[in-house]
């Protein structure tokens, strides 16, 4: 397979489970099944970059479908939550629909932010911040809860409405957190290189 192709493949799972949690009422087996769709969808997304560098090197329309792909992934992820919540979950109040939204605010402010960063760091002839080797173990473990991976398990509670909740909103929190503490250490960055 080409690297386009195992991307096209990861959007293939990815969606699916995106669209399901939209449209299908929620249970603990649609939440499995979502659950294995996206951390397929995941682990096809991790292989498109392995690929292209076993086949030589990537190209740059390929760079450029991942992002694309990456970044329509995170805002459907977020806003399918808010529309199952909506129309299956049987919430107290309304303002729990702010979660998913937020989060999807949040989600798509930090891709664009790593994205950009690494754009304008190379404008600079700046290493990209996964080749500076600015990673430590401490840094992985408090990135757990805002790891793709970690949202994906978290459908595991799709049926279990209260449950889900907390969780995700935990989440969307420590997702809101990191953002906070990163667009400061960014800056900060961005006005070095200026």
């Amino acid at each position: 397979m080409t690297p386009n192709q195992v991307t096209i493949v990861s959007a293939v799972f990815t969606f699916t489970g995106i669209v399901l949690l939209a449209t299908v009422p929620p249970s603990i087996g649609l939440g499995i099944a979502v659950w294995l769709l996206l951390a397929l969808g995941y682990a096809w997304d991790s292989a498109d970059g392995q690929v292209a560098r076993l086949r030589g090197g990537g190209s740059l329309v390929g760079e450029w479908l991942d992002h694309i792909f990456d970044a329509a992934k995170l805002v459907s992820l977020h806003i399918a939550v808010a529309i199952g919540a909506y129309r299956f979950f049987d919430l107290d109040s309304a303002l729990w629909i702010l979660v998913p939204l937020v989060f999807s605010i949040v989600a798509t402010t930090t891709f664009f932010g790593m994205i950009l960063n690494d754009l304008l760091r190379a404008r600079q002839g700046v290493p990209q911040a996964a080749q500076a080797g600015g990673s430590s173990p401490l840094r992985a473990i408090l990135g757990i809860p805002t790891d793709y991976g970690t949202w994906c398990f978290a459908f595991v509670l799709w049926g279990w409405t209260a449950g889900f909740m907390v969780f995700y909103t935990l989440l969307a929190l420590a997702a809101l957190l990191y953002l906070g503490a990163a667009v400061i250490i960014w800056f900060r960055k961005m006005k070095s290189l200026g």
